[in-house]
């Protein structure tokens, strides 16, 4: 169980922290910059690409791995300058306490120091429950597996931020990809740092068009995924 391993807060290539699993070998974040990655993978190709296709009232936003908090933090720090509404979804199975959060230190690396209570409440607001953070920026989390997600033509946009499939493979099967292809809207779109074969194949047999991008420092390349038939990824 990820609750009962040994956690340790670690900086990053670009000056930013995340949490690292020395028992897997894992971090939430690259050791090649977790503010970079955030910003490349899941606003740059994610949020800023669904934008410029189409208009939303509100963008619908799942994540999965909400971990941090960092990907919904820099997320709501472009729908402040965009004035942009959200609603945005994150789904965690093992939550990060509220003390681990605000040793990242996020509002300071992305000199939002004035937004710090903002961040704080990323964490505080309850579970299970929508929150209005600010009027154009709602927050629901859910303390969920991902296999138990069962929504249906849902979001716009997912990001998935899932551990990668070395340490956790049972995430990056087709099973859980058939039920992101079912959350998603037509045209919606998922993006993920990961950019495995098996991986793309996945995707692509559950129905999602699939494109290979160039990746976040220290990866060469990132994948991000399209709905285009709604039928593809029925039950």
């Amino acid at each position: 169980m990820q609750d009962q391993i040994q956690r340790k807060i670690i900086t990053t290539a670009d000056g930013s922290k995340t949490i690292r699993l020395p028992e897997l070998n894992e971090q939430y974040h690259s050791r090649h910059g977790a503010i970079n990655e955030a910003k490349h993978v899941f606003i740059e190709t994610g949020f800023n690409y669904v934008l410029g296709e189409n208009t939303f009232n509100p963008l619908r936003v799942l994540e999965i791995g909400f971990g941090t908090g960092l990907n919904a933090f820099v997320t709501f720090l472009e729908a402040q300058k965009t004035n942009q509404k959200i609603n945005y979804v994150g789904v965690e199975a093992y939550p990060v306490s509220i003390n681990e959060a605000k040793l990242m230190e996020y509002p300071d690396a992305l000199s939002e120091k004035e937004k710090t209570d903002i961040f704080d409440i990323l964490h505080e607001s309850s579970w299970e429950h929508p929150y209005e953070i600010t009027s154009n920026f709602t927050l629901t989390k859910r303390k969920q597996f991902f296999v138990d997600i069962e929504d249906q033509n849902s979001f716009d946009l997912i990001y998935f931020d899932a551990f990668g499939a070395r340490v956790q493979p049972e995430l990056w099967t087709t099973e859980i990809f058939k039920k992101m292809y079912n959350a998603l809207c037509l045209n919606g779109v998922l993006v993920t740092y990961a950019a495995k074969g098996s991986v793309r194949r996945a995707m692509q047999e559950v129905g999602f068009d699939t494109e290979r991008l160039p990746g976040p420092p220290g990866k060469r390349e990132m994948l991000r995924a399209t709905k285009r038939d709604c039928t593809s990824g029925a039950n």
